[in-house]
């Protein structure tokens, strides 16, 4: 048998940041008492009609322009027509042979379609009692499905595809893509073929992948699956599995449905969608700088190196605040140091965002500031970052108050050498014999004098004057 390749597609179903659902006007709170959020729309009550939401449509539009595709003027929604515990209506209504919008790329990913449609509620699994409670808050909620080409061809590849998606989704600000909340969710299809076919193999889905690291996982695990019945001389069976992330397992679900499974109509509730020429630019107009656009210009406008930048752009909110403090303290590097070292530091021990810090951009530039003119030591100016957070006070007025004013007098740290060399007349006899590794400690010392305030540089200076 030939080498066989995997060939993977993936559907992606995006939550959008709105405040009341797809149709109706209850809200979207995430968290709040099951069953609090349901009114006679969504709950598929007879008489009951949709109203389209406009802010949703909206936020689909920026997803799909951010992801280059071609915007249809008018989409179609549909009736997708299925029954389970938490979909009221015993349908969705969603898009789906006119949708939104077709033929967009991300990272040489191709985007076959995006579309609007209503997320469905909720099973709640109690494995004690083994019984299962429903929530229908979330029936109704907006989503856009992006569906890709099966373009990606491992495990790895899925997986970083994903991580720019997300990261370009929240740059536009459509979604908050909180995996742990359902915002983001993941289905895969995946089959495998001979690396000379132009055929697609037989395909599987994949669901219950609640983080990209188990999409990682699920996808190499049913990729060595059906390569196993593949070269056994078996054959693959389309359905749909269910990834069970607790034993790393794979367990079918059902056999997978085709299209006229689901029996789509025109919803007669909806008119199309019409969207014109000067809305779509409308929107178009409010894109923001998209990530590898940011990434190159931080390489060619601060002259920062590639880990820099990754970990920089990140976050739209990180790469924000880096410019803001680079602008305060006139050295990208220092500011792409300290953000990098102290500031996601402290982000990931309290647990926050940015924007909870403490520390305003052109606080922390202020620092770097007076680190960079030779007013505070690093060590000092360490200190104050901490007290920034807690006080929110301005980095000079903690300098003094604290008392961590930098020593670059010559005299006091000529005075303060002389003490250390004659306290530690052993270490300078060892150092001067040519111990050199010993000049570290005698800067230590003189440091630990100086209660971390003596210039290093200068003090560096003076020390070695002082040994000869």
């Amino acid at each position: 048998m030939s080498e066989l390749e995997p060939v993977i597609g993936l559907e992606i179903h995006v939550q959008l940041k709105t405040r009341t659902k797809l149709f109706c006007g209850d809200a979207t709170d995430f968290g709040a008492e099951p069953n609090t959020h349901v009114c006679p729309v969504c709950l598929g009550l007879p008489g009951a009609l949709p109203v389209l939401n406009a802010a949703a449509v909206g936020l689909a539009l920026r997803a799909a322009l951010g992801l280059d595709c071609t915007i249809h003027g008018e989409s179609v929604f549909a009736r997708k027509n299925y029954f389970y515990p938490d979909l009221p209506k015993g349908y969705q209504i969603t898009q789906f042979d006119r949708p939104l919008a077709t033929a967009g790329s991300l990272e040489g990913v191709h985007i076959r379609r995006i579309h609007l449609e209503e997320d469905a509620g909720k099973l709640l699994h109690d494995r004690l009692s083994r019984r299962t409670a429903i929530d229908l808050n979330r029936a109704g909620v907006p989503l856009v499905e992006i569906v890709t080409e099966p373009d990606i061809h491992s495990a790895q590849q899925a997986r970083a595809f994903l991580n720019r998606l997300k990261q370009l989704l929240q740059y536009l600000d459509v979604s908050d893509c909180d995996m742990e909340k359902g915002s983001l969710r993941v289905d895969a299809n995946v089959s495998l073929r001979g690396a000379d076919d132009a055929q697609l193999g037989t395909k599987t889905e994949l669901k219950n992948m609640n983080s990209f690291a188990n999409t990682e996982r699920a996808l190499a695990f049913e990729i060595e699956r059906q390569r196993a019945i593949l070269e056994a001389g078996g054959a693959v069976v389309q359905q749909t599995l269910q990834w069970d992330a607790v034993n790393s397992q794979i367990h079918p679900m059902r056999s997978k449905e085709e299209s006229q499974d689901y029996r789509y109509f025109p919803d007669p509730d909806l008119p199309p969608l019409i969207l014109t020429e000067p809305e779509i630019e409308s929107v178009r107009a409010t894109l923001p700088e998209r990530p590898s656009a940011k990434a190159e210009r931080f390489a060619r406008t601060y002259g920062l190196p590639a880990y820099d930048v990754d970990v920089l752009i990140a976050s739209v909110d990180v790469a924000d605040y880096f410019e803001r403090v680079a602008r305060r303290c006139g050295d990208a590097k220092a500011a792409s140091n300290w953000i990098m070292t102290y500031v996601l530091s402290a982000l990931n021990t309290r647990g926050i965002r940015i924007a909870e810090l403490g520390v305003s951009a052109e606080a922390l530039g202020e620092l770097i500031a007076l680190v960079n003119g030779g007013a505070v030591s690093m060590t000092a100016a360490r200190r104050v970052f901490a007290q920034m957070q807690e006080t929110g006070q301005p980095p000079a007025q903690l300098v003094q108050q604290l008392g961590l004013s930098q020593v670059s007098v010559e005299e006091q740290i000529a005075l303060w050498a002389s003490e250390v060399t004659t306290e530690h007349a052993d270490v300078v006899a060892r150092y001067r014999a040519g111990d050199a590794r010993l000049f570290g400690f005698l800067m230590g010392e003189l440091m630990k004098k100086s209660h971390g305030k003596a210039d290093p540089r200068r003090a560096s200076e003076v020390m070695r004057a002082t040994l000869g």
